[in-house]
């Protein structure tokens, strides 16, 4: 009698320890937030508008997770137009639903819908951010994400007494829609800011702007940890902080070697992490940031955005903060010279996997291009419209999304025959070039990539049109910047000079003007995920495409389904 009743005492226990396991679980649940984006009323520069905010912040409100996490941001559009939320820099394994890019991985929110997006975080560490990704919204809808090491970790560096989200934007007098709809409906170059911003404040240099400055409190002989954010929709920008150097030891959520530097190049959609000792004598000091502009003839935000470091203590501060000296606003060398100079930290608890042996090799021309218009009455070039292209397609948003086509097997949204290669071979960089070559083809094709395939993309700008420099962002990935250079890519003198032993890890890289760069990454994310420049301009005219990353073989490599909540089409 005894062996029976003990069996079914311990059935029951068992029962009540699953019971407990659920309840464990049910109890400690993700992490929510609220994201309601809405029209908020702003005033800068002497006027007031009504901006798109989440939260009615501007910048929005900033994340604070640790590695690993996974949280849940229920985004509530209570605006007037559609919305998209995507977080930049977070990979999201295995679940591209909730990654953002409209018509990409999901249809947009609609005016009073609900969409609860899961931020499935994983390797990355340092500083990340959100933004809109539907249209020009990002101009006003973005926010830090700041991930923190794991809980009983730490940072590879000293502790620093604070850290301080240093975002850095642009301000139009006009509605964002304005300014879109208008180049869109011309055919030439959108209007350049009237501002850029820091912490969503122009600055002493602006008329109206003085007493709303940021202004940083420091204490002498402490140091701050500056999470520095280009949120700025259409140029790379100049930052220093004047009689302080900066040391980098980080960039798009990964850790660097300590990079001692008087000034950084930020592109739009990049992070840096930047250490600042406050070891001058105590008084007030501007932090500041310029646009830096490679184009010929091209209108650029010629103004210069300042935030104050204010040392606290007993002292006169009626003499005007010192000025940082910044480069000029055209200087290249300035800009790749301190990109290239950043290296991977490279420890145990930060180790470097770069593909060493590569199975699948793409080349993608990154150009501006020119279509024509009915009696040459566009404002681009000789009365054409401009427009961008990779590897001479000029993507076309499809009316429903991708990964839906795609997981569905739902046939005619997208093409699957993107070129590893440019179909027109030609001397990209020369300086003059036939008007015939700036005719980009229009169309909705993707690259498809075999699950665990190690790759490497040689992104190649042009001089089409004009020259320039291009941040391209690769979403669901982070990748290792091995190589990059002037001219024309020489595929069999130019990879001899790779970097394969500790190459940067990022998110966005900026191809130099007329230049090239190339990335490796291992395709071991499943899903679609977008490909894009960061200069909002050059995405709107069709500078982008996507990838999709097969299934792997085993259960734990294939694609999630999709949340219930999905935006409909």
């Amino acid at each position: 009698m005894w062996f029976p009743v003990m069996k079914v005492f311990n059935l029951q226990f068992l029962w009540f320890l699953v019971l407990l396991n659920g309840l464990f679980f049910h109890c400690h649940s993700l992490a929510r937030h609220k994201f309601v984006v809405k029209e908020t009323p702003y005033t800068r520069l002497c006027s007031t508008k009504k901006i798109l905010t989440v939260n009615g912040k501007f910048p929005g409100p900033t994340l604070y997770v640790h590695k690993g996490d996974t949280v849940i941001v229920d985004v509530y559009n209570k605006g007037k137009e559609n919305i998209t939320i995507h977080w930049h820099g977070v990979k999201q394994p295995k679940y591209p639903w909730t990654d953002g890019p409209e018509y990409i991985t999901q249809c947009p929110i609609q005016p009073g819908a609900k969409f609860s997006q899961k931020i499935v975080l994983s390797t990355e560490e340092g500083t990340l951010w959100w933004h809109a990704h539907s249209d020009w919204s990002r101009a006003t809808v973005h926010g830090a994400i700041v991930v923190h090491p794991k809980k009983g970790s730490s940072y590879p560096f000293p502790k620093p007494h604070a850290e301080v989200p240093i975002i850095l934007g642009e301000w139009w007098k006009k509605d964002v829609d304005e300014v879109l709809n208008m180049f869109r409906r011309t055919g030439g170059d959108p209007n350049v800011s009237d501002a850029l911003t820091i912490n969503g404040q122009p600055g002493d240099l602006y008329p109206c702007s003085k007493s709303d400055t940021f202004k940083l409190m420091v204490n002498h002989g402490k140091t701050y940890l500056l999470r520095l954010i280009n949120a700025g929709m259409t140029d790379i920008m100049f930052f220093a902080v004047a009689k302080h150097q900066l040391t980098i030891v980080g960039t798009d959520g990964s850790y660097t070697k300590p990079l001692k530097a008087n000034y950084i190049a930020i592109s739009p959609g990049q992070t840096i992490d930047a250490l600042l000792q406050a070891n001058q004598p105590i008084g007030r000091y501007y932090m500041a940031a310029r646009v830096y502009s490679s184009t010929a003839r091209v209108e650029y935000d010629n103004t210069t955005t300042t935030a104050i470091i204010q040392y606290k203590g007993n002292y006169s501060s009626s003499s005007p903060p010192r000025l940082p000296s910044l480069p000029r606003y055209n200087d290249t060398n300035a800009s790749v010279s301190f990109t290239g100079r950043l290296r991977s930290l490279g420890s145990e608890e930060h180790p470097i996997h770069v593909p060493l042996n590569i199975s699948t090799k793409l080349l993608f021309t990154i150009s501006v291009n020119t279509v024509p218009c009915a009696n040459n009455s566009c404002e681009g070039p000789n009365g054409t419209r401009l427009s961008a292209s990779v590897n001479n397609i000029s993507f076309v948003s499809p009316s429903i999304d991708i990964l839906q086509a795609y997981y569905k097997h739902i046939s005619g949204v997208y093409g699957a025959n993107f070129p590893s290669y440019p179909p027109l071979v030609f001397n990209y960089t020369a300086d003059y070039l036939p008007l015939e070559l700036e005719l980009p083809q229009n169309g909705t094709e993707v690259k498809v990539l075999e699950y665990n395939s190690t790759v490497e993309i040689v992104l190649q700008g042009t001089n089409l049109v004009a020259g320039t420099d291009h941040p391209m962002h690769l979403h669901g990935y982070s990748f290792y910047v091995v190589g990059w250079g002037f001219g024309n890519f020489d595929k069999d003198k130019d990879p001899l000079g790779y970097n394969l032993v500790d190459p940067p890890l990022q998110n966005t890289i900026a191809v130099p003007k007329n230049g090239w760069a190339a990335i490796r990454f291992k395709a071991n994310n499943p899903g679609v995920w977008f490909m894009h420049c960061h200069l909002e301009r050059h995405l709107t005219w069709g500078m982008k495409t996507a990838f999709i990353v097969k299934n792997g073989n085993r259960p734990e490599d294939r694609l999630l389904p999709p949340p219930q909540d999905m935006p409909p089409c």
